[in-house]
């Protein structure tokens, strides 16, 4: 449940810390007082749409910190896991605007996306406000309620991925069959183009490697002849192996007949000589691959040419052709072998189509069936709410044509209704009245109390346009709700607020620094001044408090 709301420059509002209790809730003041202003300032902290315009004037930056207890077996612990976000039994939602317009969001004090701080929210609290039941006049909406209402959301994601799989192959097929019919008409120009550049036989960075090939050549003579220069002062005549072998043996026919040792000397002249040998060697590899390895400057002209002028031909690089090449084999193939590859796919994209049909008939005959149960169990609960000649009918229509399905299943759902005996169930928007709609909404709330996540939910003045035995119907089915769920009411109606367990009335005080204020009633004495201020206006009569009264000891 929501258990506290602290609030710090938001419009009104300098610094208000609001304790919640469990049960039903009630909310109460003058138009005007600011209770709209509770209710975006708990929008900002469930990831609501921020507004600079929200924060206090003077102020440069606003923030709301919503505190909920959450039982141990919510659902919220597992996602909170998911996300690698702390888990306990205290969870904290805290929204912080700038006056730049920038929010920051977090979790249990760790820094979230304003999406995650809105998954969250939709977890612990669903807002239904007067304007919200407008949402009932969209069809679109009312398959997903009779989806939720039969437990059936699961497999609706599953059927959605099942759709998915059927689209996608049927996209490769008409591609293929699209790639094949192309193929065919080029197939005299592919033969053409693979046949040329097979003749061709590009290589992978064949290019580059003429190009390094082609620079030696510019350089040929003058690279043989520092080899042949190195050479002669290594083997020549004069040259140094001969030079460090003589050395050595001089030295050894006179290394008895000298006092210090040679033998390091000689040594050392003979690895000289050993390395020179190496030298040598290496020089006359060189020397061979330069002489004779490359190719004739004139032969790399004329393959480097070659190259660049069939790529022009194709619009690319020379180092693309290779590729080119097995694109353009792949596409020749496809026309000996595309009556297989359409066959395959085909074959996949109507097993594909029969899966999705099998698993959206089975939750088209459970949506039938929850249907049933829908209408009895909200049947149910319009006679206390002074809709006892109304009738409720959830419409649930298989469509025949393959253009009416989707990744949601094939069938329709619409909510019908009937106000009058004997007429025909029709759309609400057309059949229900402003005051009507608010009290099927609330009946199908009371009906799906059990399922969703969500453990608080706050109406905001859902009961307008109601009053005497109707708003007290209203006020009671709400209190029934309060008995599973945290129940916070925004509300006008002294009946309503009667019923509730606990009672807040929301004020705006001061002149020249307005702010607005939420003052607990823990006290019968005190509603009773509410609730007759709400029957009578600013002028409290005693028959006022009498009748407030009479409504307490009857919520009671």
């Amino acid at each position: 449940m929501l258990a506290s709301l602290t609030i710090r420059n938001v419009v009104l509002i300098e610094h208000l810390d609001i304790q919640f209790r469990d049960g039903f809730c009630a909310l109460t003041g003058e138009t005007g007082a600011g209770k709209s202003i509770l209710l975006d300032s708990l929008g900002l902290a469930l990831g609501g749409r921020s507004d600079a315009g929200l924060i206090r004037k003077g102020t440069d930056q606003a923030s709301v910190i919503a505190t909920f207890q959450i039982a141990p077996d919510h659902g919220i612990h597992a996602w909170l896991k998911d996300h690698d976000l702390e888990s306990d039994t205290t969870l904290i939602l805290r929204r912080v605007l700038g006056a730049d317009g920038r929010s920051r969001a977090f979790i249990n004090d760790q820094s979230v996306s304003i999406t995650l701080l809105r998954e969250a929210g939709n977890m612990l609290v669903e807002v239904h406000s007067q304007f919200e039941t407008h949402g009932l006049l969209d069809a679109r909406t009312h398959r997903a309620l009779l989806d939720e209402y039969a437990g059936l959301t699961p497999d609706v994601r599953a059927l959605s991925r099942s759709w998915d799989t059927w689209k996608t192959l049927e996209e490769k097929l008409i591609t293929a069959k699209a790639d094949a019919e192309k193929a065919r008409s080029d197939e005299e120009y592919l033969r053409h183009a693979v046949s040329e550049l097979e003749t061709l036989d590009p290589q992978p960075g064949e290019e580059e490697s003429i190009l390094i090939q082609r620079e030696a050549l510019k350089h040929r003579e003058q690279v043989l002849q520092a080899l042949d220069e190195s050479w002669q002062a290594i083997s020549g005549d004069l040259g140094a192996e001969l030079s460090a072998s003589r050395a050595a043996r001089a030295l050894e026919r006179v290394a008895d007949r000298v006092d210090a040792d040679l033998t390091p000397v000689i040594d050392a002249l003979d690895r000289a000589g050993q390395e020179l040998q190496d030298a040598v060697s290496r020089l006359q590899s060189i020397t061979a691959t330069v002489e004779g390895g490359s190719q004739s400057m004139e032969t790399l002209e004329d393959r480097l040419y070659a190259l660049r002028g069939i790529a022009r031909k194709h619009h690319c690089q020379a180092d693309e052709l290779p590729n080119l090449l097995e694109t353009l084999r792949e596409r020749l193939n496809l026309i000996t072998r595309s009556d297989d590859v359409l066959s395959a796919l085909q074959t996949q994209a109507t097993a594909a189509r029969k899966a999705y049909l099998a698993a959206a008939e089975t939750i088209s005959t459970a949506r039938a069936a929850a249907a049933i149960r829908l209408d009895k169990a909200v049947s149910q609960e319009l006679p206390p709410l002074k809709l006892e000649k109304a009738r409720f009918v959830t419409q649930s229509t298989r469509n025949a044509d393959e253009g009416g399905w989707g990744a949601d299943g094939i069938d329709q759902v619409r909510f019908l209704v009937a106000t009058n005996p004997g007429s025909e169930p029709g759309a609400l928007g057309k059949i229900a009245s402003g005051g009507e709609m608010a009290r099927f909404m609330l009946a199908i709330k009371v009906v799906m109390a059990a399922l969703g996540h969500a453990t608080s939910l706050v109406f905001d003045e859902v009961d307008s346009g109601i009053g005497g035995s109707t708003a007290d119907a209203v006020g009671e089915r709400l209190a029934r709700l309060a008995r599973t769920k945290q129940i916070l009411v925004v509300t006008h109606s002294p009946q309503v607020a009667a019923r509730a367990a606990h009672h807040w009335i929301v004020m705006k005080g001061g002149v020249d620094d307005v702010r607005t204020n939420v003052v607990p009633l823990p006290e019968i004495s005190q509603r009773q001044e509410e609730i007759a201020r709400m029957l009578s206006g600013a002028s409290i009569t005693t028959e006022a408090r009498a009748a407030a009264q009479k409504l307490l000891d009857t919520g009671t």
